[in-house]
């Protein structure tokens, strides 16, 4: 399920694509700064034998940049640069309270790893653990040393030629000078592998106070559509047998029950078997 339809009209608009993406985030200014390009051509050789490399002028950058907006390859949002998932934004209404569904940025990541650990530390979730791994800001990652290098995983939304990791999230929109809420999220990830290619992994999760009120389920469609849309053929998920919510959460939209792995966890001191669900995307109802 990874990005292989990018196209770019030149090596420079992959590259400014390539250095925004692997980050999640980056200026105009950081862009020219580590996008080099070769000197004029027909300049003197260095000694060196390696040829030289100088930095885009500001309107040639901002050239390459601005056509990676109008494509729709990158956004930009307050002077920031992001990549641009093609999805729209969806509005939802409870009897509680209204909220949205859109695709997450790198400015969620703080707060979607944070739900995610909240989630997880339940002890229902197990396998989201990983993912909060994956996208919790580096300066609060316990299992990252400080000095290490730049983490690939590290941005929160991956859309490569070699994998795709997507995130939505449910928020409720602040009042006035208040603050988003993040009250759920759904990933999808996709895998480079041949022989995976066809699957991805989807897991969702919701905040307890904003439960059994449709927000769950909303995500979770949003995922399986975006994994459709991405040519995903079988979209799958791995539970503790004690969530019984998220089990029937799955098996209401349809998922079935592949396997069970017994013993697989162990939660809280006890044994817990692991049930595997998947939904299949290319049969028809």
């Amino acid at each position: 399920m990874g990005t292989t339809q990018l196209e770019f009209d030149s090596d420079v608009e992959r590259r400014v694509y390539e250095y925004v993406e692997v980050r999640g985030a980056a200026a105009r200014e950081e862009v020219r700064d580590a996008v080099r390009v070769a000197e004029t051509p027909g300049a003197k050789p260095p000694r060196s034998g390696i040829e030289s490399a100088t930095r885009l002028s500001v309107p040639a950058c901002n050239e390459h940049i601005d056509e990676l907006l109008d494509d729709g390859a990158l956004a930009e949002r307050d002077g920031t640069l992001y990549v641009s998932p093609d999805a729209g934004t969806d509005r939802h209404e409870t009897d509680e309270f209204e909220y949205v569904v859109r695709p997450a940025d790198e400015r969620d990541r703080a707060a979607v790893a944070d739900l995610i650990r909240s989630v997880a530390a339940e002890g229902a979730i197990v396998v989201d653990e990983r993912v909060a791994d994956a996208v919790e800001p580096r300066s609060t990652n316990r299992r990252t040393r400080s000095d290490a290098p730049t983490d690939r995983e590290g941005a929160l939304i991956r859309l490569n030629d070699r994998e795709s990791r997507m995130f939505f999230v449910a928020e409720i929109p602040g009042e006035e000078d208040a603050a988003d809420e993040t009250i759920g999220w759904v990933n999808v990830h996709g895998f480079e592998l041949p022989a995976r290619e066809h699957t991805a992994e989807l897991t969702v999760g919701v905040a307890p106070e904003y439960r059994e009120q449709g927000v769950g389920g909303a995500l979770l469609e949003r995922g399986i559509a975006w994994a459709d849309d991405a040519g995903c053929l079988k979209v799958y998920q791995s539970i503790p047998a004690t969530n019984e919510e998220a089990l029937d959460l799955l098996e209401t939209h349809g998922w079935e029950r592949e396997a069970t792995r017994a013993d697989h966890y162990r939660i809280d001191g006890e044994l817990v078997d692991e049930v595997q669900l998947a939904t299949r995307l290319d049969e028809s109802d």
